[in-house]
């Protein structure tokens, strides 16, 4: 990714840092202040999305497993739950084949 698409972001991750509001402007004020030139819809659209969000904790919280949480034997995770529910990898086969490309790529390439 080059920075131009990385810019408003970092702002974003500048101004929780500081503890600051994370607004448009002061987004456009750090990517200008950088030489980064950035669509203003892109701080606007970035700063609605962060709306009363804390990034700071969002960004703690990255990769924590959900769940719930205990010692002892009592207590699965998710990834426990999903292996032990049987997985049928076999599609049902109705009949109707919707996905038919009408002999669009009949030939003997892609059959």
């Amino acid at each position: 990714m080059a920075s131009t698409d990385l810019a408003a972001t970092y702002a974003a991750l500048i101004l929780a840092d500081a503890g600051s509001e994370i607004t448009s402007e002061k987004i456009l004020a750090l990517t200008s202040a950088a030489g980064v030139d950035i669509e203003p819809i892109w701080a606007t659209l970035l700063s609605k999305a962060l709306e009363g969000k804390n990034v700071k904790e969002m960004l703690s919280t990255i990769g924590v497993a959900s769940g719930p949480v205990a010692t002892g034997d009592i207590a699965t995770t998710p990834t426990q739950d999903a292996a032990a529910k049987p997985v049928d990898d076999a599609p049902a086969d109705d009949g109707n084949d919707s996905d038919s490309d009408d002999g669009l790529f009949s030939g003997g390439l892609f059959d």
